[in-house]
């Protein structure tokens, strides 16, 4: 008999419809979910995928074996809830950007484990457009994004103010062509400063991509460039450019608690609700004070 091990593999594989959000459902890398993969079906004896591409397919066999692997996994767990002690611990996953505030976020998130010791937290950080999109696939549960402002229901949002920003230290940058700073494509930002700088009809070029802040930072730092930054991410090593581009219209980061979410998501929902409020407020927050701050008014009716 199959271990159930490849089996949860093998269903996760097909829930996704891929390999690499297989791995992110299973908690492992794309190659170790392969590797299951490949186990399963030398223990069978036949192909369970066929490859179109990107684009993967179950074999005859393949469907055949789903629905005995579904029955079995139903069966197993099932079992570990009549015979095994205490009940199973609720995942809620969250999805956010990666300039949210850390500190205060990691310390927040810190005091909500603590508090519920029946949930067991799982973070992502990536571009909001991947963000979004694995939301709408049932992969997250509470998201926070940036979007253009009012594009869809949402918990709550707040506006972003974007500023152009070089190196504190740096020199005044060349404006033709202008070397632009960015995230990889799909990001709100790098969009809004490329359509800006096309409708003015500037020369641009794109000098260094980084998928985090802290890469943006950098290189900001060492006069590769200038980026588009939202005003709450300032810090002292970046200069504000005050004149010779042009001006961005705000942007938007939006809360979304997935509708079917439970009680602990949307408590957690609540949390970040209270630390994107203080954010905008300007609020200080010392070491014990994020998780108490953020939940303040907690347990009213969300409006999602």
């Amino acid at each position: 008999m199959p271990d159930l091990d490849l089996l949860r593999s093998f269903t996760s594989v097909v829930d996704a419809g891929g390999f690499t959000r297989a791995g992110e459902r299973v908690h492992r890398t794309q190659s170790t979910v392969s590797q299951q993969i490949r186990k399963l079906e030398d223990r069978l004896g036949c192909v369970l995928f066929t490859r179109e591409g990107r684009q993967i397919r179950l074999t005859a066999e393949g469907e055949r074996l789903l629905g005995y692997a579904r029955r079995m996994l139903a069966l197993s767990a099932e079992m570990q809830d009549a015979v095994g002690g205490g009940a199973p611990a609720q995942v809620v996953r969250l999805g956010l950007p990666d300039d949210f505030a850390v500190e205060s976020l990691t310390r927040a998130l810190a005091a909500f484990a603590r508090t519920r010791p029946d949930v067991r937290l799982s973070v992502r950080c990536d571009l909001s457009a991947n963000l979004g999109q694995a939301l709408q696939q049932g992969d997250l549960d509470v998201v926070l994004l940036k979007r253009e402002p009012d594009s869809g229901p949402c918990m709550a949002a707040w506006r972003e103010r974007l500023l152009w920003v070089t190196g504190a230290a740096a020199p005044e940058p060349c404006l033709a062509p202008l070397s632009l700073v960015s995230r990889p494509q799909g990001c709100l930002y790098r969009n809004r400063a490329i359509h800006a700088l096309e409708r003015d009809g500037r020369r641009w070029r794109i000098a260094y991509e980084s998928q985090n802040l802290m890469g943006i930072r950098a290189a900001l730092a060492g006069g590769l460039g200038v980026a588009l930054v939202d005003a709450l991410t300032l810090s002292p090593d970046m200069r504000i450019l005050d004149a010779g581009l042009p001006e961005i219209a705000e942007c938007e980061m939006a809360l979304i608690l997935e509708p079917s979410a439970g009680d602990a998501a949307r408590e957690l929902a609540e949390l970040m609700r209270g630390l994107c409020d203080a954010d905008r407020r300007g609020q200080p927050r010392g070491a014990g004070s994020d998780y108490a701050a953020a939940t303040t008014g907690m347990g009213k009716e969300l409006a999602a």
